[in-house]
C-alpha cells in the first residue's frame, strides 16, 4: 500500500486553450488592449497583450448579430437574433485582478427585426443601430434613450459610420461670431448629446453615413435630423465606411468590387478604385495618403488614395477560409487587424507606411501576430521542441498550428509580442486536405503529419531560431493516411544527440486507409530536380499489406526495434522495424482498435487479471478500442494481461503516464490515461485495473492526449475545440 501513496489521483485543469471567436463582429478599444469578439451567443473580452480572458458574457440563447465596444472600453453593446440589445458597463475588477466586471445596465428591443450593424462615435456617447427593416436609430449610450430615428433606406442596413464634418473656411467676422455663439451654447449645455437633440450649433457637424444592401448610401446631419446627401454609385451591398479629416473624404466599400472616395464637402466622387474583388472593408491609414482594402481574396491591400493605384506588390490569393470579412485600424499601436472567414485574426504592422512614398511599390504589410479564434475540432496534438514549450495541433484543417505553452511575462508586454500561454507561434502550411495524424520524434525537433491528401510531410521545428520549415513530402499511399510515427531514439552519429535539429530522424512509418504500412528513410534524403526545384526524394524502403481494414494508429518501441499497427479489423500487429515482418498479432478486441502505445523504457512488472506479475522483459503494449475497453498486452507471448472497463463509448486514445520516481523501482506506481468518445479522460492504476479518477471537463469526444514527463502535465484535445 505504501507505493500507492505516490499515485497522483487528483487532477485539476491548470490552463485551458479555448475558443474566443466563431464568427461575427470584432471590436477593439482605442488603446488596442481590449479585444471584443462573438462566440456564438456569447461575447468574450480578451487582453490583446497577455491573451487573458477579461470577461465572458453569457448570451440569451440566440446568436449575436452585432457587437461594439466604446473607444475607452467603458461600455459594451450586444445585439442578438432574439431582437434584444444589451448595454453593459465595464468596470475593472477589485484587488487589481486582470479582469473586467460587466454590469448589465439595460436590455432593450431596438427594432422589430434583428439588428444587422451597429456603430459608436469617437466620443463613446452615441450608438447607431441599423436593422433589417431599413430603419436607423441613434441612441444615447449612457441614458439608454433614442435621440434619432432615421428612415429613407428601402433595404437592410449593412453599414454605419459616425464622423464629424470639416467646417468650411469663414471670414474673420463670421469666425468671431461663430466662436462667441459656440462658447455661449456650450456654457448653457455642455452635453454633446443634448446639443444634437436640441440642434446645438457646436455639434452641427455631427454626421452619420449609412449604407444598405441595395448599394444606396445616405449622409445624415444629426443636428438637422435629416438626410443631406443620397449617393447611388454602388450597385451591390455597401459593407463599410471610413472618414479622413485630413483629406475631408469618406471612403465606402462594396461587394460590387469597388471602393469609392467621396468629397465630404460636395459629396461628389473623387475617385473610384477598381479593387476587382468583393470588398468587405476599406479605410484610411491615419493621416497618410494610404488606404487599405480587404475582401474575398484574403489579401490586405494598400492603395494610394490620391491616384487610386495599388501600392502593395502582387500577392497570391488566399485559399478557402482566408477571405477577409473585417479590417480594424488602430493608430495608437500602428496595426491593422484583419478578421478572416476561418475565424483567425491577423495583426499587420503599418509602421513602415510612415516612411514610405505613396507612389512607390511596397511589400505586403509585415504580419506580426496571428490569433486563432477557434481551433475547431482538435484531431491530434503533440508536444514539440526539446523543452516541450510548444504544442502542435491538428485542427480539422490543412494546416498545423504551433501554440506557445509559455507563461505570460508582464515585463515583455506588447500587442505585437503574443508571448503567452495559447499564443499562436506558427502555422505550417503544405497539405492539400485535412490533417488526420501527427507524430514527434525523440528530440521534439521533428514533426511528421499525415493527411487526407494521401501524403505525409516532415517538418523541422527549430524554435531557438524561430524556424519552422517543411523538410520533405512522402507520396505513395493510394488513400488517406490515418497513422504516422517517427524514430524514438537518436541515430548512431554523435551529432544527432548534440544537434538534433540538424539531424532528421532515422525513419518514418505511415499507415493508410489503403490497408498498407510503409517505412520511409529520411536521414539522408537524396536530391532530385523536379519542376518545383530541389526536393528530397521520397521513396518507401518497404510497403506491407498490413490489415484488412483502415489503419488507425502506429507506435514505435523506445529502442526502434519494433512497431505496432492498430486497425479497424480489430487486431494489432507487432512488426520488426528493420525487415517489416510480423512478429505477433494481438487479438481480443471486439471492435476496431483506435490507439496503440508501447510502454516506456524500464517499466516495472505488471500483474495480470488472474496471475501474479507478468514478464515485461520484452515489453508491454497498451491498446484502446471501439468496444469501450483498454487492454494491456505482454510482448513475451502476445497475451492480454489485463482488460480495463469503464468508458461508455469508444476509447480513442491511450497513453502511459510519466513514471514517478521512487526509491524502489520495482514498486513504482504505473498509471495509464485514456480518452473516449464519451468526452471523459480516465486515469487508471495499471496493476489493479481500477480508475484512479475521471476528468469530465470536455463537452464532446476527445481525440487527442499527450503527456509531458518533465512536468507530469496531461494535455487533452477534442471535438469541443478545447
Amino acid at each position: 500500500m505504501a507505493s500507492r501513496n505516490n499515485v497522483l489521483t487528483t487532477f485539476e485543469p491548470d490552463r485551458i486553450i479555448q475558443p474566443i471567436y466563431t464568427g461575427g463582429d470584432v471590436a477593439l478599444d482605442r488603446n488596442a488592449r481590449v479585444l471584443a469578439t462573438c462566440l456564438g451567443d456569447e461575447a468574450v473580452l480578451t487582453d490583446l497583450e497577455s491573451g487573458q480572458t477579461l470577461a465572458r458574457l453569457e448570451g440569451d440563447g440566440e446568436v449575436l448579430t452585432a457587437l461594439a465596444i466604446t473607444p475607452s472600453a467603458s461600455h459594451l453593446i450586444l445585439c442578438s437574433r432574439s431582437l434584444s440589445m444589451r448595454v453593459y458597463s465595464l468596470q475593472p475588477a477589485d484587488h487589481g485582478l486582470p479582469t473586467l466586471v460587466p454590469l448589465l445596465l439595460r436590455t432593450l428591443k431596438p427594432h422589430p427585426t434583428p439588428v444587422i450593424t451597429i456603430a459608436i462615435d469617437s466620443s463613446g456617447t452615441l450608438l447607431g443601430t441599423g436593422s433589417a427593416d431599413g430603419v436607423i436609430k441613434v441612441w444615447d449610450i449612457r441614458g439608454g434613450f433614442v435621440t434619432h430615428t432615421l428612415r429613407g433606406h428601402n433595404g437592410v442596413i449593412s453599414a454605419l459610420h459616425f464622423f464629424e464634418a470639416i467646417a468650411p473656411e469663414k471670414t474673420g467676422e463670421e469666425s468671431s461670431i461663430s466662436r462667441k455663439r459656440s462658447r455661449k451654447d456650450t456654457s448653457i449645455n455642455g452635453d454633446a448629446v443634448a446639443g444634437i437633440v436640441q440642434g446645438d450649433t457646436a455639434t452641427a457637424r455631427f454626421r452619420l453615413a449609412s449604407g444598405s444592401e441595395d448599394g444606396k448610401i445616405r449622409i445624415w446631419d444629426l443636428s438637422k435630423r435629416k438626410s443631406i446627401a443620397s449617393l447611388d454609385s454602388h450597385v451591390s451591398v455597401v459593407r463599410s465606411f471610413d472618414f479622413s479629416a485630413s483629406h475631408n473624404a469618406l471612403v465606402s466599400a462594396s461587394r460590387d468590387k469597388t471602393a469609392i472616395i467621396w468629397d465630404a464637402q460636395t459629396w461628389a466622387i473623387r475617385r473610384v478604385i477598381p479593387v476587382v474583388e468583393m470588398v468587405e472593408s476599406a479605410g484610411f491609414v491615419g493621416d497618410s495618403a494610404f488606404m487599405y482594402t480587404g475582401g474575398e481574396s484574403g489579401r490586405l491591400r494598400i492603395w494610394d488614395s490620391g491616384t487610386g493605384r495599388e501600392s502593395t506588390k502582387e500577392q497570391p490569393s488566399g485559399g478557402e477560409g482566408d477571405e477577409i470579412i473585417h479590417v480594424l485600424y488602430n493608430s495608437q499601436v500602428d496595426i491593422l487587424l484583419t478578421v478572416h472567414a476561418d475565424q483567425s485574426l491577423l495583426l499587420h504592422s503599418t509602421a513602415t507606411l510612415a516612411r514610405t512614398d505613396s507612389s512607390s511599390k511596397i511589400e505586403p504589410l509585415l504580419l506580426i501576430r496571428r490569433i486563432s479564434g477557434t481551433h475547431d475540432e482538435i484531431i491530434d496534438l503533440a508536444y514539440v521542441t526539446p523543452d516541450r514549450s510548444l504544442l502542435a495541433l491538428a485542427t480539422n484543417s490543412e494546416s498545423i498550428r504551433l501554440v506557445s505553452l509559455a507563461v505570460h511575462d508582464p515585463t515583455l508586454s506588447s500587442v505585437s509580442g503574443g508571448s503567452y500561454f495559447g499564443a499562436d507561434v506558427a502555422l505550417l502550411k503544405g497539405h492539400e486536405d485535412i490533417i488526420i495524424c501527427l507524430a514527434v520524434d525523440w528530440s521534439g525537433c521533428w514533426l511528421a503529419t499525415g493527411a487526407k491528401d494521401n501524403t505525409a510531410r516532415l517538418w523541422k521545428i527549430d524554435h531557438a531560431r524561430k524556424a519552422y520549415e517543411h523538410y520533405a513530402t512522402y507520396t505513395g499511399h493510394a488513400e488517406s493516411l490515418g497513422a504516422i510515427a517517427l524514430s524514438q531514439q537518436p541515430s548512431a552519429s554523435k551529432s544527432s544527440n548534440s544537434n538534433p535539429a540538424e539531424n532528421p530522424p532515422e525513419f518514418l512509418l505511415t499507415g493508410s486507409q489503403d490497408k498498407t504500412v510503409k517505412r520511409w528513410s529520411v536521414s539522408q534524403p537524396a536530391k532530385t530536380k523536379t519542376q518545383s526545384g530541389n526536393q528530397p526524394l521520397s521513396r518507401a524502403v518497404y510497403t506491407r499489406k498490413a490489415h484488412d481494414k483502415d489503419i488507425n494508429a502506429i507506435s514505435v518501441k523506445h529502442d526502434n526495434i519494433l512497431f505496432a499497427s492498430a486497425s479497424q479489423d480489430r487486431t494489432v500487429k507487432i512488426w520488426s522495424v528493420e525487415e517489416g515482418e510480423v512478429q505477433g498479432i494481438l487479438r481480443g478486441h471486439r471492435r476496431g482498435v483506435w490507439s496503440v502505445m508501447f510502454a516506456p523504457k524500464d517499466i516495472p512488472a505488471i500483474s495480470g487479471d488472474s496471475t501474479g506479475p507478468a514478464s515485461t522483459r520484452h515489453g508491454v503494449v497498451l491498446t484502446g478500442s471501439g468496444d469501450k475497453t483498454i487492454k494491456i498486452w505482454s510482448l513475451t507471448d502476445y497475451s492480454c494481461l489485463r482488460t480495463l472497463e469503464g468508458h461508455t463509448n469508444s476509447v480513442l486514445k491511450v497513453l502511459w503516464m510519466p513514471v514517478l520516481p521512487s526509491e524502489d523501482a520495482s514498486r513504482r506506481p504505473i498509471q495509464i490515461a485514456s480518452a473516449g468518445g464519451d468526452g471523459l479522460v480516465k486515469i487508471w492504476d495499471a496493476n489493479t485495473g481500477e480508475p484512479a479518477c475521471t476528468l469530465d471537463n470536455h463537452t464532446d469526444r476527445i481525440w487527442a492526449l499527450a503527456a509531458d514527463p518533465s512536468t507530469n502535465t496531461l494535455v487533452s484535445g477534442g471535438g469541443d475545440s478545447v
